[in-house]
């Protein structure tokens, strides 16, 4: 019978909803989420890539209700501020100075932050007198948020095509993803083809109308797809050498997620811009923000024209009780050493998920973990399961046996909160290994 809908999901196909009806969670618990009939999931994707601290944290909670009986909100507009933004501001950028970020500008979530940052390099150029330098590289099978700009430089063709035309002068270069290199298609070695690639783009559009490139460090929503170890470095000095700004979008990878505070770090690499959200909070309320380094904030800062130096905000930007939240969640981070329990517990997770790889080796092409982020990638040999269908048969096997995992085609995900322990890993892999069985039967 067909359920009367008066919510439209994000992302969600509302024909089959309308059947089945929501999955409707009624609370959480550190690892642990709880639907509306009593069932206990473990929370193996993070809700969405985000709940870093975990679920029920007393110390947010108390610093939200605090917040919110002080000041609620008041606009950042027209020099205005509030002490949270500031406090937290400080706390970022005393966090990632040694990734070259020195300045923060608010927002309300990850999309939000990148189409910040797309404006901001657009306009960075025009202020240089260079404003033919106005295109973007990116990658196939990038995620970098819903806004216009920000789906632009997508690079989900799925995602993608419904809205188009999109923003001119994106190009796609293909992703490092060795193993299924669009470049070498054949080859079981990676030769950082891909690199190449953005300075052939660089070259083929020309040097001075491109604006920037950008970059998750790990391509998170495409598949989970993990550069190979140089590859970040190089593209970095690429753009370097041909004056193109680098964007490196940290919205899932950031706060500890590959056991390190950033991708950035993780990988070697200072970026010239920076987006971040998920877990800025840990999902407690929605908060993005965008930094960037000293030379691109002084470069609007001596912009001749009077004025606001950049003509961008947010209704919410500096929002108090967001702000109060992510200082809250930093402070948990840091005091339970959630960075480095996410690297050791990553190692946990690797050798697992390598573990069902050695057992099932006809059918999983790839297991791979760095800090808590991790993938398991498969085929049916049998040729039973379409391809592209076994992540999400994985999935609700998974759900039945009481674990939330994110599919991506073929791809199982994983993005617990960095409190998980070893037990509730091998707990999480076991019911893991268990779906997978049951595919194969």
């Amino acid at each position: 019978m067909e359920k009367a809908l008066t919510r439209w999901g994000p992302y969600t196909d509302m024909r089959q909803l309308a059947q089945a009806g929501p999955t409707i969670i009624t609370r959480g618990e550190g690892v642990y989420v709880y639907d509306d009939q009593g069932h206990e999931y473990l929370d193996g994707h993070g809700g969405l890539w985000l709940a870093n601290v975990g679920y029920g944290r007393r110390e947010i909670i108390d610093a939200i209700a605090r917040q919110a009986e002080t000041l609620a909100w008041f606009p950042s507009f027209g020099g205005f501020a509030n002490e949270p933004s500031l406090a937290l501001a400080d706390r970022l950028v005393s966090l990632l100075r040694p990734d070259n970020m020195a300045h923060v500008m608010f927002s309300n979530d990850g999309s939000e932050a990148v189409e910040t940052a797309l404006k901001i390099a657009r306009q960075y150029w025009k202020i240089k007198g260079r404003g033919t330098k106005y295109k973007f590289i990116t990658r196939r099978h990038s995620y970098h948020g819903v806004t216009m700009g920000a789906l632009s430089v997508q690079g989900v063709t799925a995602n993608r095509t419904e809205f188009e035309p999109l923003l001119p002068g994106v190009v796609h270069v293909p992703a490092p993803y060795a193993l299924h290199c669009s470049i070498h298609p054949d080859s079981h070695v990676c030769t950082l083809a891909c690199a190449r690639a953005v300075e052939e783009a660089i070259l083929t559009q020309g040097a001075d109308t491109v604006a920037a490139f950008i970059a998750e460090p790990v391509q998170a929503a495409g598949g989970v797809i993990f550069p190979p170890p140089d590859y970040l470095r190089q593209v970095r000095e690429i753009c370097r050498r041909y004056d193109v700004l680098f964007i490196a979008d940290e919205v899932v990878t950031g706060f500890g997620r590959l056991g390190s505070w950033s991708g950035s770090r993780h990988y070697g690499i200072q970026p010239d811009i920076m987006t971040m959200a998920k877990g800025l909070t840990s999902g407690y309320l929605p908060l993005g923000a965008t930094a960037v380094s000293d030379e691109v904030f002084e470069t609007f800062l001596h912009r001749p024209a009077l004025g606001p130096e950049f003509r961008h905000g947010n209704t919410y930007s500096g929002h108090p009780v967001a702000a109060a939240a992510g200082l809250a969640n930093i402070a948990l981070i840091e005091r339970d050493g959630l960075v480095e329990h996410s690297r050791s517990m990553g190692l946990i997770l690797r050798d697992a998920l390598e573990g069902i790889q050695e057992r099932h080796a006809e059918w999983v092409l790839d297991a791979s973990a760095e800090g808590l982020l991790g993938r398991l990638e498969l085929r049916d040999p049998s040729g039973r399961t379409a391809a592209g269908d076994i992540g999400t048969a994985m999935s609700k096997h998974m759900y039945d046996l009481g674990v939330i995992v994110r599919p991506l085609g073929d791809v199982v995900t994983f993005s617990p909160p960095l409190v998980i322990t070893a037990e509730q890993i091998l707990r999480m892999t076991a019911i893991t290994e268990e779906a997978l069985k049951l595919i194969k039967a």
